[in-house]
């Protein structure tokens, strides 16, 4: 292939097939995945659509979804969250929409969200910036933590939750205490989204799901985001977290992260040996 742009199309109208779904269609029943976490009815018809549609048009590239899991190559691959924030939608809040990315080798080289109820596509791929309903994006400006509006993700809901959140609610004390504002919107991909328009100054999620994040991230850094782990190195697929900065507030970020990090998990202090 001579250019990821040449699949930007084919990726745009499997978007465009989820999203009529979203709007014209309704939740249907709801499957519940684990301790309050479940996927609605059409999160399962949307990616089996998505799965078909691409399957179709570019065979050779592999497919890895949040329903039904992975099929095909694995090299190349097309990564979907068939509905981004599905507890916003199953409720009628606008928060929500369908995040498809393409990744060479684990790696997203193409990138699109649409948040349908918000009238909103962002799209990018590597090298080519990022864009949102054809205009191009760049990041905040913002240089001062006690400026800035941080998104941070949900809170967890598996059984090991209380452990999880552990680090969630302590990141979440030490960005009130420094930070402009603190939102949780309930979607990593609107998150991102919003960094990369230059709407929010940074977007942390405590997780790092290939299918919440892939797209969303290229588009941010394409708009000059940085993107790092928990301990600043490049995220990548392997990440344990997905911190997502304006350039000029990645250290103040990180510092509030470890500190939060050092309150649940201290520091074992050393034995100190003796001498007589």
């Amino acid at each position: 292939m001579s250019s990821y742009n040449d699949l930007l199309p084919i990726a745009t109208e499997a978007v465009r097939r989820a999203t009529d779904a979203m709007r014209h269609g309704s939740p249907g029943s709801l499957t519940f995945k684990g301790d309050r976490d479940v996927a609605s009815e059409l999160d399962f018809a949307i990616e089996h659509d998505a799965r078909v549609f691409l399957a179709t048009e570019t065979p050779e590239i592999g497919f890895l979804g949040e329903e039904y899991g992975m099929s095909g190559p694995t090299e190349l691959q097309w990564i979907l969250d068939p509905i981004d924030g599905t507890a916003n939608f199953v409720r009628a809040l606008p928060l929500c929409g369908v995040s498809l990315a393409l990744a060479y080798k684990r790696h997203p080289v193409l990138g699109i969200i649409h948040l349908p109820f918000l009238h909103s596509l962002y799209a990018a791929v590597e090298g080519g910036g990022a864009y949102a309903n054809g205009k191009h994006l760049k990041v905040s400006s913002t240089n001062a933590i006690r400026d800035a509006i941080v998104a941070i993700g949900d809170y967890a809901t598996e059984p090991d939750a209380d452990a999880k959140n552990r680090l969630r609610l302590a990141l979440t004390a030490q960005l009130a205490s420094k930070a402009y504002r603190i939102r949780m919107t309930g979607s990593a991909a609107l998150d991102l989204a919003w960094l990369a328009q230059g709407r929010l100054d940074a977007a942390l999620t405590l997780s790092n799901h290939p299918w919440d994040v892939a797209a969303g991230t290229l588009i941010a850094r394409e708009a000059g985001a940085e993107v790092v782990d928990g301990d600043g190195t490049s995220h990548g697929w392997h990440s344990k977290f997905t911190l997502a900065v304006s350039p000029a507030l990645t250290g103040d970020i990180l510092a509030l992260y470890l500190k939060a990090n050092e309150t649940v998990n201290p520091p074992k202090r050393g034995s100190q040996v003796g001498c007589s």
